[in-house]
């Protein structure tokens, strides 16, 4: 299958591979019928590589820095890295309880344009949590990619906080019978 091939049916793939059919808890407790399965995106390196290659046509010109939030973001900010030669560093939700004890890791970000990466964006809430993590630190964020945006207000808190978001697919890029079915 030729690159063009593999990225135009991108959207079928992702969906044939990470949308799940299952009862799920929400962090915030609402329960869903099926979501997105960023680990089976991960664990697929084909799609993770073709994942990754499509979403470098999103990342703005004068970015300086990919930061990957765990979990789902980090696989992706690797991949990401690799393919568009930018540096990459690990946000995590709270600092590391010992050793370190940070709560950003890998490349140096003072001072750096950072761009955002994870997988799913619903609410916004995780995306703007760490963009003030980043921006208290030292790093000036003012985007924020993502592989599937499900419509839930999410682009507007973020603009709201002057962060712009660039999705790969929206729920409307899916196969017809998987709408709807993402986390």
């Amino acid at each position: 299958m030729t690159t063009s091939a593999r990225l135009s049916d991108l959207p079928v793939r992702l969906a044939e591979t990470a949308l799940v059919t299952a009862p799920f808890h929400l962090a915030d407790g609402a329960r869903i019928d099926s979501y997105f399965d960023e680990y089976r995106l991960a664990a697929d390196p084909e799609l993770l590589r073709d994942t990754a290659a499509a979403m470098a046509a999103l990342v703005p010109d004068d970015a300086q820095l990919l930061a990957g939030i765990e979990l789902g973001g980090v696989p992706l900010v690797v991949a990401l890295s690799a393919v568009t030669g930018l540096p990459a560093a690990f946000l995590r939700r709270r600092p590391k309880g010992y050793g370190s004890r940070r709560q950003i890791e890998g490349a140096a970000f003072t001072g750096r344009r950072t761009v955002l990466v994870d997988d799913v964006v619903r609410s916004g809430a995780q995306l703007l949590a760490m963009a003030r993590v980043l921006r208290i630190a030292g790093a000036p964020v003012s985007d924020a990619l993502c592989v599937l945006e499900r419509p839930l207000g999410g682009r507007t808190l973020l603009a709201e906080h002057n962060v712009s978001l660039r999705s790969l697919l929206s729920e409307a890029d899916l196969p017809a019978p998987l709408k709807g079915a993402a986390e």
